[in-house]
C-alpha cells in the first residue's frame, strides 16, 4: 500500500521561531525517502500560525533536489487563491525537475483570513474552483491554457516547458461538503479524505462519488487517499498524551483557523454545509467538537496504530494513507520520537498491506540527476 508523510509546519502560539519550525520539519522531508515513505505532501496555508506553507511547489522542488524516488504532492493547492497559469507552470517545472514525481492535490479553500488576504470573495470559491481546475487540468495535459468561463477568461497561450507526462491518475482533490463530491466526479479526479467527519458519513459520500464517477466517466475512480494525524508511543500513557495534548491542540487550531464555530457561513454562497457545522458547535461547545476531530485521528502503540489505520483503509477501500508525524505544538524531541516510531514500527506493516495497486503514479529517473 502506498504510504506517504504529510508535513504541516505548524507554529502554534509562536512557541518557536518560524525558522526553527521550518528547519526542524524540513529534516523529515530529507529523511522520508531513506525511511521508506512513498510520497511527501504539504498543505497550502497563509498568514497565520496554523501552517507556514505559503509556497508548496517551491518547497517540493527543494525536496525533489534531495531525493530520487519520493513522490511530491500538494495537500492541497487552493485554486481560488491562484492564477491558473501560474499553478500549471509551477507543476510543469516541478514535474520536469523531479522526473515526473509531482502529484497535484487541489481544493477550493475555507479559511476566511486567507480569502480576505488574497482579496478573493469566498462566495465565488466554488465557481472559481470549477473553472480554474478545468483550465489547469486541460493545460497540464495539452500544454495549452485556454478558457472562457463566467469568472475566468484566458485567451489561448502555450505553456512552457511542455508537459513532462500526463497527470491523469495523479490528481486528487479534497472534498468536505457533499456538493463538492459531485464536482470531483465530474472533473475525473481522485479524492483525498482528510479526517474531519464521521467515517460512516465519509463512506456514504464516497459511494455517491463513485456512482457519479462511473456514470460520468464510464470507469471506476482512483482509490481515495486518507490523511490522518498520527501519534505513536511505546506505552499506553504516552499514547494517551498524544491524544489529550497534541491531537487535541491540533484540533483546536483547526477550529480556530477555519472558524468552524462561525454561524456566518450561512450567508456565504457555497459554504452552507459549514453553517450547519457551526450551529452544531454552538449547541455542543468548541471543546467537544475539537475532541471529536481529535478522535477521528489515530494514536496508540505501534500495533494499535497499524490496526486502526488498516481498518480505515478497508472501510473506505483506500489506495493509500498519508501520516502526519508533527503537530499540535509538539517539541522537537517528541516529534522526532514520533517520526522514528512511525518509520520503524508502523510504515513497514502498512507498505506490506496489499490494496490491489499503487496510486497509479509513474515516474522516470530525475532529469537533473
Amino acid at each position: 500500500m502506498h504510504t506517504g508523510i504529510t508535513l504541516t509546519f505548524q507554529n502554534l502560539d509562536r512557541a518557536r521561531s518560524d525558522h526553527e519550525v521550518i528547519r526542524s520539519e524540513g529534516r523529515y522531508a530529507r529523511m522520508a525517502e531513506a525511511a521508506g515513505f512513498d510520497s511527501l505532501w504539504v498543505p497550502e496555508h497563509h498568514f497565520t500560525d496554523y501552517e507556514l506553507t505559503p509556497n508548496v511547489p517551491q518547497l517540493l522542488t527543494w525536496v525533489a533536489a534531495q531525493t530520487e524516488r519520493l513522490r511530491l504532492g500538494t495537500m492541497v493547492t487552493v485554486l481560488p487563491w491562484q492564477d491558473p497559469i501560474r499553478v500549471a507552470e509551477s507543476f510543469l517545472v516541478l514535474d520536469h525537475l523531479s522526473g515526473g514525481r509531482a502529484i497535484l492535490g487541489m481544493g477550493r479553500g475555507l479559511g476566511r483570513v486567507e480569502f480576505e488576504g488574497f482579496r478573493v470573495p469566498m462566495g465565488e470559491s466554488r465557481q472559481r474552483f470549477v473553472e480554474y481546475s478545468e483550465a489547469v487540468l486541460s493545460g497540464l495535459e495539452t500544454g495549452v491554457m485556454e478558457y472562457d468561463g463566467e469568472l475566468y477568461q484566458q485567451p489561448r497561450i502555450d505553456l512552457r516547458p511542455d508537459p513532462y507526462a500526463s497527470f491523469r491518475g495523479r490528481t486528487f482533490a479534497s472534498a468536505v461538503s457533499p456538493e463538492s463530491m459531485d464536482i470531483m466526479a465530474r472533473l475525473g479526479v481522485g479524492l483525498m479524505v482528510i479526517a474531519q467527519k464521521p467515517w460512516e458519513t465519509v463512506e456514504a459520500e464516497l459511494e455517491t462519488y463513485r456512482r457519479r464517477y462511473v456514470e460520468i466517466n464510464g470507469e471506476q475512480p482512483p482509490k481515495p487517499v486518507i490523511c490522518v494525524f498520527t501519534g505513536v508511543s511505546d506505552t499506553a500513557a504516552g499514547a494517551q498524551e498524544m491524544r489529550d495534548k497534541y491531537l487535541q491542540r491540533y484540533a483546536m487550531s483547526t477550529v480556530e483557523h477555519y472558524e468552524f464555530d462561525n454561524v456566518g457561513f450561512a450567508q456565504i454562497n457555497g459554504y452552507e454545509y459549514y453553517a450547519g457545522l457551526a450551529r452544531n458547535i454552538e449547541k455542543h461547545g468548541v471543546e467537544g467538537f475539537a475532541g471529536f476531530l481529535a478522535d477521528l485521528q489515530v494514536w496508540g502503540t505501534p500495533d494499535q496504530v497499524v490496526d486502526k489505520l488498516l481498518s480505515y483503509v478497508d472501510r473506505l477501500d483506500a489506495g493509500g494513507v498519508l501520516l502526519v508525524p508533527a503537530f499540535g505544538g509538539m517539541p522537537q524531541d517528541v516529534a522526532d520520537k514520533n517520526f522514528d516510531l512511525i518509520a520503524r514500527e508502523v510504515l513497514p506493516a502498512l507498505k506490506a498491506y496489499d490494496v490491489g495497486g499503487d496510486l497509479g503514479v509513474s515516474y522516470d529517473t530525475p532529469v537533473l540527476a
